[in-house]
């Protein structure tokens, strides 16, 4: 219980920093202005974080648009192809992937993927695409490992009586297996929704960090959390203000991807 109520209370007391000196800058500078502002120019007071906010949304997306597949094919793989002496090899392995410091992969991405990206694009390489693979990557030991936990899960008899009906090896893992594991499998993609929301460092390093609105997908853009870190060792007054107000942002944009995948998978339990 002790222990219980000390996590409580950390967690509170970040909120309560946050929004205690977040919101009033936010106010100061106008909710509208802030959110839906284009424009971010610290020297000329002007903290529109709307390009950074797209920019969040396109890389997240990316991310899951690559990373998803691939984590739960992989995870279906170890759990209904993968034979015994080839899991005790690939499993460790992605496990040691998930081990992998963050700033590593920034530094493998920027020294190896980028000169690939601008030999096939024509641009630096650092940009939205080259940020999209990176945390595809990065996320995928948390979708393989809870989509395969969730797929183990799954009580044998749902598989054995699909093959007893007539249907295929293949059938029943992804017409039955899998629709039964879908809310651990869901599970997994939010939580790697937010490590790549979350993600900073190895990001910074290869996204291109200019706070405009993307034009493709190999601009050089600049992410919520890029934002915070790259400017906050020197911000004072509103600047330092508006930084935590982004932070405010992001915080509710986690919140809201939460809720939305409560509220999914309550529907879900429901109908069952």
């Amino acid at each position: 219980m002790m222990c219980a109520c000390i996590s409580i209370a950390a967690v509170i007391s970040i909120c309560v920093f946050i929004f205690k000196n977040g919101i009033p800058a936010i106010n100061e500078i106008g909710f509208k202005n802030f959110i839906f502002g284009t424009s971010w120019k610290p020297k000329q007071n002007l903290y529109g974080i709307f390009p950074m906010i797209v920019s969040s949304v396109y890389v997240t997306a990316g991310a899951i648009i690559i990373g998803a597949p691939i984590g739960i094919l992989t995870a279906v793989f170890l759990s209904c192809y993968c034979p015994k002496g080839v899991y005790k090899i690939v499993k460790p392995l992605i496990n040691l992937l998930a081990s992998v410091p963050s700033i590593i992969y920034g530094f493998f991405f920027l020294v190896a993927i980028v000169p690939i990206m601008q030999k096939l694009t024509g641009t630096s390489g650092k940009g939205m695409l080259t940020a999209s693979i990176l945390l595809g990557v990065m996320i995928l030991p948390t979708i393989i490992n809870t989509s395969e936990a969730s797929i183990n899960a799954v009580p044998r008899q749902y598989y054995e009586g699909a093959l007893a009906l007539g249907a295929t090896k293949e059938r029943s893992i992804f017409k039955t297996v899998l629709p039964a594991a879908s809310s651990g499998v869901l599970s997994g993609v939010i939580l790697g929704i937010g490590r790549a929301i979350g993600e900073t460092m190895a990001v910074i390093m290869i996204i291109g960090n200019q706070p405009i609105m993307p034009k493709s997908i190999v601009s050089g853009v600049r992410t919520l959390t890029g934002n915070i870190v790259i400017e906050m060792a020197y911000a004072s007054g509103l600047h330092r203000g508006a930084l935590i107000g982004t932070a405010v942002v992001l915080f509710v944009f986690i919140l809201i991807t939460n809720l939305c995948f409560s509220a999914i998978t309550r529907k879900k339990i429901a109908n069952e």
